[in-house]
């Protein structure tokens, strides 16, 4: 939108002082100026992302008094499955180093991603995946791996039904593959299931269906992309559409939808 604003604003200058003429050329001269803005805009977003992903990251895996080898693991499963550059591979790895450290600013380095990163609570869930996806990589939370991902979440700005849904996730991340796949599954997980798309368990079919499809497109890949979404977060848009898609298909066989 801001972009759009530019290219307006440039033809409107150029219609003011030069008639038609001007304001062709003025838009011309906005869409190209706001062509590189974007640019360096997006560049600059996907510089903040990867320090704040790291090095909020390296502050988790720490909480707990010590970092993992099973945390490691992820960290450098990330790096790879972000397709990152060499040269951002070495930044992400001092960020995480950065964010071990003890005077590592996290409230600061939250909010300052925030400001920066694309609006909505959709890409910001992302941002947490990840997160999420380090602190239970050995199948275990700590309390103070938990709260502190609960405080970031809480920076980000995220409203109360994200939150519930955030720890939704987390138990179910931390679910041995036992229960995950038991035959019914414990009332919890199925109450989980019920937040994970934002509905009550006394929500109609109808109200599930509509709730499950309004996830799934607002968390669809390429809408996400359109809105500043970098291309290396697209496997971790599909692995969040997974997940959503886990918790319907429970509802769904559970209540037994047509």
């Amino acid at each position: 939108m801001r972009f759009l604003v530019i290219i307006v604003v440039c033809a409107l200058l150029g219609l003011a002082f030069g008639g038609f003429g001007g304001f062709v050329i003025g838009g011309l001269a906005g869409s190209a100026f706001g062509y590189f803005a974007l640019r360096r805009w997006l560049r600059r977003v996907n510089e903040q992302f990867i320090e704040a992903t790291f090095s909020v990251m390296g502050a988790l895996c720490k909480a707990d008094g010590v970092v993992t080898r099973a945390e490691i693991d992820v960290v450098e499963r990330t790096l790879t499955r972000l397709h990152l550059t060499p040269d951002q591979k070495e930044s992400a790895k001092e960020a995480f180093k950065r964010g071990k450290g003890a005077g590592f600013d996290l409230d600061g380095t939250v909010r300052e991603f925030a400001r920066l990163a694309p609006a909505g609570s959709s890409f910001f869930q992302l941002f947490l995946q990840i997160q999420r996806t380090a602190i239970t990589a050995d199948g275990e939370l700590h309390p103070t791996e938990q709260a502190m991902l609960m405080r970031v979440a809480r920076l980000l700005g995220l409203a109360e039904s994200d939150l519930a849904q955030l720890e939704a996730m987390l138990r179910a991340a931390t679910s041995t593959p036992s229960t995950r796949n038991v035959t019914p599954p414990r009332t919890s997980q199925l109450a989980d299931a019920y937040v994970v798309l934002g509905v009550t368990e006394n929500a109609s079919e109808t109200e599930i269906k509509n709730a499950y499809r309004k996830m799934i497109r607002e968390n669809h890949p390429d809408r996400l992309a359109s809105k500043g979404l970098p291309e290396s977060m697209r496997a971790v848009a599909e692995e969040r559409a997974r997940e959503i898609n886990a918790a319907f298909d429970l509802i769904k066989r559970i209540r037994q939808f047509a």
